[in-house]
């Protein structure tokens, strides 16, 4: 399915594309490539104030929605995102609010309360590293000691951790998954910044040294905690899916419009056969692409049963076709394809960092044979 949008929305996304490309131009984002946080408060606290970061909230805590699917409406924006390469903790902050909207208290509000405002952003302590790699650890623990929690463990790679100010930390607590909400610079949490691929998008090791906690600050009991994950890692996967897709189309335009431009023996590089076809072939990944993105955030705002399944799905197919059409399109550039000047790696490094997060898409393959299987076994 292909997302048809109101006016409200196309209104909504004109403003983000137009914000975004005098705030962050290409230009702007090779500066910020030695920045140690990416991207400018500033520019955050604004981009808050055009609806960022309240979408996926109820009205009741201050958020509100474009066309009352506030995760559809929040794609708009993540599919500008990675039409610009954009700066910011996007999803990250956008994922801990949508939780903390659903546990309403004295702690929470005021935390969430700075989330829409732009002047606090969030980082989900979701990844830890896979049991086979070199830097492979325990998987973090969050135990129950009286009124008190302790959290022990490393979370790897953490987007946005070294400018957030609220951390979200996923672990388990005996036999069940559990959450606990901490400031970022609570005793005993170290944050070491990781390199990354993208020239914005920080990324870091986020180490917990028996860090003590109220117990309050665990965010629901042992039979949520699961149920919240995967909603949240289902947010976090549409969010990037657009991204991508974003960053696909920024891309293809680009070529297109070089193939045009561009002459060789007395030609356009567009009238050549072999490059015809290379564009329909990129043409229907594109599309695609588009429409399981599309498909996997109206699942995921409507709870559907085959939420996970589509998810995985788009995250599987645009993580792979996705790498395929920009290296396509690197390759009908040719030499000037591969140069820093140009803005074609800016969209090649946001794809990059999407296609491992939340799940490779051999992974995602894995799930969605694993949900095919235990569907057959009802049956």
């Amino acid at each position: 399915m292909l997302l048809e949008t109101t006016p409200d929305q196309d209104f909504f996304r004109d403003t983000t594309a137009r914000f975004l490309s005098s705030q962050v131009p290409s230009s702007t984002l090779r500066l910020l490539r030695d920045n140690p946080a990416g991207y400018d408060a500033e520019y955050w606290r604004r981009g808050a104030e055009l609806g960022w970061t309240s979408l996926l909230v109820d009205k009741a805590h201050g958020g509100g929605t474009i066309s009352e699917r506030g995760l559809v409406d929040l794609t708009l924006v993540a599919y500008e995102f990675g039409r610009t390469a954009a700066p910011g903790p996007l999803t990250p902050t956008n994922v801990v609010a949508a939780l903390l909207s659903n546990y309403s208290g004295e702690r929470t509000d005021q935390v969430l309360e700075q989330l829409l405002s732009g002047t606090s952003t969030a980082a989900w302590c979701f990844t830890e590293p896979q049991a086979n790699s070199l830097v492979s650890t325990p998987p973090l623990e969050i135990r129950v000691e009286g009124n008190d929690v302790m959290v022990s463990g490393v979370k790897r790679p953490v987007e946005a951790a070294q400018t957030a100010d609220i951390l979200l930390v996923t672990g388990q607590s005996g036999d069940s998954a559990a959450q606990v909400l901490m400031p970022v610079d609570t005793p005993g949490v170290h944050v070491k910044p990781l390199r990354s691929i993208d020239l914005t998008r920080r990324y870091a090791e986020v180490t917990f040294d028996n860090v003590r906690l109220p117990r309050s600050s665990m965010i629901g009991d042992a039979a949520d905690a699961a149920r919240d994950i995967e909603r949240s890692r289902q947010l976090a996967i549409v969010l990037s899916c657009a991204e991508s897709v974003g960053a696909m189309h920024a891309a293809f335009d680009l070529t297109v419009a070089w193939a045009f431009d561009r002459y060789s023996f007395g030609r356009p590089l567009a009238s050549y056969q072999e490059l015809k076809h290379r564009f329909a072939d990129m043409k229907t990944w594109l599309e695609a692409s588009h429409g399981l993105a599309d498909a996997a955030a109206a699942a995921v705002a409507a709870d559907s049963p085959d939420s996970a399944e589509l998810t995985s799905a788009a995250h599987a197919y645009i993580g792979d076709r996705g790498g395929e059409l920009l290296q396509d399109c690197v390759q009908i550039h040719g030499g000037i394809g591969v140069t820093f000047e140009h803005d074609l790696h800016l969209f090649m490094r946001r794809a990059a960092a999407n296609r491992s997060s939340y799940g490779t898409p051999a992974e995602h393959r894995q799930l969605i044979a694993a949900i095919a299987i235990r569907e057959e076994s009802t049956r």
